[in-house]
């Protein structure tokens, strides 16, 4: 009998980009494709590492896009905060659907949707089991999501935040444009602002590293991934401390 995978770490959070729950249809939510995360979500929580999870709005509204559009900046990004709640709360349905309690809680108060986020409250929640889903990024305009993950991941004491994404991980340049481009399996934080990788916005990625808060980038896509990247696997880029060394895959 295979025992059963045990978490590297005792509390992560999980940053999800909105346009993740889109699946190929371009927009809004696939049914699908949310379920399929959800699950996801809900058994690596099953392995009992406390697990909370920012997700983003881009499926629905992107504020900085519409604010270059000639929308007042401020607005689109508060019509953004909506948006991320609405995902919020379409994937606590499916978490819970999946068999895993979840909470949402939103920084901007709307009671009959989510819990206002408390810190401690967000914390007790973890403690019992229930994944958190943090919505309405920081609560304030001219802060992406990114950057309410990592604001969000240093106040609940997460020991790591992973970064979902659509590529394997963290490369030295664009894999897309060209071909003798190397992915590293860990990369300092220096390196990475060297280089202007992009692992993050600036805001977000100067929060982590003042606060040697690790990160792992990694591919969603590919069934498991959560789970292994939770469990301490080789998955994907980790940005670590300068004193732990940069190297390629």
């Amino acid at each position: 009998m295979t025992a059963a995978p045990r978490p590297a770490y005792k509390r992560v959070l999980l940053k999800l980009s909105g346009e993740a729950l889109m699946g190929n249809q371009g927009y809004g939510i696939s049914p699908e494709t949310i379920r399929t995360i959800a699950s996801e979500v809900a058994e690596t929580a099953k392995l009992g590492v406390e697990l909370a999870v920012v997700v983003g709005g881009g499926n629905i509204f992107r504020g900085l896009t519409e604010s270059s559009k000639g929308m007042d900046r401020a607005s689109a990004d508060y019509v953004g905060m909506l948006a991320t709640v609405m995902n919020a709360v379409s994937l606590q349905d499916a978490i819970e659907r999946a068999g895993v309690t979840t909470r949402v809680q939103s920084a901007i108060p709307m009671s009959q949707l989510a819990e206002p986020y408390i810190r401690r409250r967000a914390m007790r929640h973890l403690e019992k089991g229930r994944v958190v889903i943090f919505g309405a990024g920081t609560g304030n305009p001219f802060f992406t999501t990114d950057t309410a993950a990592a604001l969000r991941a240093m106040e609940i004491g997460a020991e790591i935040l992973l970064k979902a994404t659509k590529v394997d991980g963290v490369y030295d340049k664009d894999p897309r444009k060209h071909a003798d481009a190397r992915r590293y399996a860990q990369v300092t934080f220096t390196d990475a602002l060297k280089q202007d990788l992009g692992v993050m916005d600036a805001t977000a990625f100067a929060l982590c590293r003042d606060n040697e808060l690790p990160m792992n980038v990694f591919d969603m896509t590919k069934p498991g991934n959560i789970q292994r990247v939770v469990c301490g696997e080789d998955v994907g880029t980790r940005i670590v401390k300068d004193n732990e060394g940069s190297r390629f895959a």
